[in-house]
């Protein structure tokens, strides 16, 4: 299972012009800093921010056919904004409220990109370790017929998602997928968009489960306990279109396979150190009330440890099984004992850059003065329920983080309700259609030509059933809420 950046890149390609001029992102640092702001909307700095911006997405989305990096446009674009932004500031005296504003975006961007980079770490150490390629065998051998395979993959993706990442947990459900039924290009389709919607639905009740979602509990607004108030909404998410593309899944088995995949030494002890990492984080935001980054770094230590106890013992296990020396290196790993850096260094770092440049190049935007326009338009002429809607949708054409981390940042007056429903909306939203998520791209690359925009979107109507269905039932268990 390869997770290099090339399979998630495509998510952006989704991005359309109307949206990047419409949601920006403020950073205030404090309330002097909003008394000093300037409303530069009508000055020619606003609109010179707006068109670098779009120039940047331009190459954002032609990445695939010009082989530019995503991240360096957008990086080099959020420079130029807001060494413009500053330059008029200080034309007019005010010297320090730029700064305090980008250091703010700054602290909030370096808070999520590490706990990101963390979690990166340990997947990637757990892929290193076999864990997901021995899950994939197991399945496979298991012998089940493509309706059983259809839920498995799916109820697996909805439960591996908030804790593995949506985007992880697709492509190694996509890969069992492939492996078992590659052959019948209907199921491989079927199962695909069963896959993206379930890894969708399960990472939108889950502050781990997509960057958005981590996002707001960061910020505070919703705490960790309160994200599982969207178990069974996010169900209904899953469950609905999959009882119903259930019938359209062949009644036949696939050939059964032999294959077997073990575990590398110390693959069971980097999943406890993970949960544990886990529960450290949450411990240290719930009950010292600290950023939960702290918690996250603190848990790298112990895959530090770990990582220092298998690279002292690898020579010991190396050679303890001299007749089966095969199935020792295959437990062991590679000749190189494991080494934490490789993990770090294996992280999405295209992915990290760019959304730094993107949190930069909005909140430049945003602190332009367009951020108060969008707010009025959508949570005081359309309302709570309407916008926070129409956020989902909208995720399914715009990559849901700029559109989340707007939300967030308007931070509109509204109940812990409306706010779980705006979580639910950015989460699952992006199942509408195939390029609405980083999960749905990442399939279209590995299944290319089974599972494709088309054949997803021809289930879209199913899909749009189940978001509706999953709103309703949020506003109705979950009514106390609001």
């Amino acid at each position: 299972m390869n997770l290099s950046p090339q399979r998630f890149n495509r998510a952006v390609l989704n991005a359309s012009f109307i949206t990047l001029l419409t949601l920006p992102v403020t950073a205030l640092a404090s309330a002097s800093a909003v008394a000093e702001r300037l409303d530069l909307t009508g000055h020619w700095v606003g609109t010179f921010s707006i068109i670098v911006f779009v120039l940047a997405y331009v190459l954002v989305m032609a990445e695939e056919y010009i082989h530019l990096r995503k991240s360096k446009p957008v990086i080099l674009a959020a420079g130029i904004i807001w060494a413009f932004i500053a330059a008029v500031y200080a034309s007019n005296g005010l010297t320090t409220a730029a700064e305090e504003a980008v250091r703010h975006n700054l602290l909030e961007y370096s808070e999520l990109m590490l706990f990101l980079l963390v979690a990166m770490t340990y997947i990637n150490a757990m892929e290193e370790r076999m864990v997901f390629d021995a899950l994939r065998s197991w399945l496979i051998r298991k012998g089940f017929n493509f309706r059983q395979l259809f839920w498995m993959t799916g109820v697996l993706a909805f439960f591996i998602s908030p804790i593995a990442d949506n985007l992880t947990t697709a492509l190694l459900m996509c890969a069992v997928v492939l492996a078992v039924g590659g052959g019948n290009t209907r199921f491989v389709s079927i199962a695909c968009i069963n896959i993206v919607v379930a890894a969708n639905a399960g990472g939108a009740f889950s502050p781990f489960g997509d960057i958005t979602t981590l996002m707001v509990w960061q910020k505070g607004i919703v705490h960790f306990g309160d994200f599982f108030a969207l178990f069974v909404p996010s169900a209904v998410n899953f469950l609905a279109p999959a009882a119903i593309m259930h019938f359209a899944i062949p009644n036949e088995s696939p050939a059964a396979s032999d294959e077997v995949v073990n575990m590398r030494r110390g693959a069971v002890t980097i999943i406890v150190l993970f949960l544990l990492t886990i529960i450290t984080a949450v411990s240290f935001h719930n009950f010292l009330h600290m950023p939960p980054v702290i918690g996250m770094l603190t848990g790298l230590a112990y895959l530090q440890f770990f990582g220092f106890y298998l690279r002292k013992t690898h020579d010991k296990y190396a050679g303890a099984s001299p007749h089966n020396e095969d199935k020792a290196n295959e437990m062991v790993g590679d000749v190189v004992p494991f080494d934490i850096f490789n993990k770090i260094a294996r992280a999405e770092w295209d992915t990290l850059l760019f959304f730094y440049g993107v949190v930069l190049c909005v909140g430049g935007l945003g602190f332009i003065g367009y951020l108060s326009m969008v707010s009025e338009l959508m949570y005081t002429q359309w309302g709570a329920t309407a916008a926070n809607i129409s956020v989902g949708v909208l995720s399914a054409i715009v990559d849901n983080i700029p559109v989340m981390f707007a939300v967030l940042t308007m931070n509109p007056d509204m109940s812990l309700g409306q706010w779980l429903l705006v979580t639910l909306t950015a989460g699952v939203g992006g199942s509408l259609l195939s390029i609405g998520s980083a999960a749905g791209v990442a399939l279209m690359g590995q299944a290319r030509g089974k599972y494709t925009f088309f054949s997803h979107l021809k289930w879209t109507p199913v899909i749009a059933l189940g978001y509706a269905a999953s709103i309703v039932v949020h506003m109705w268990i979950n009514q106390s809420y609001f």
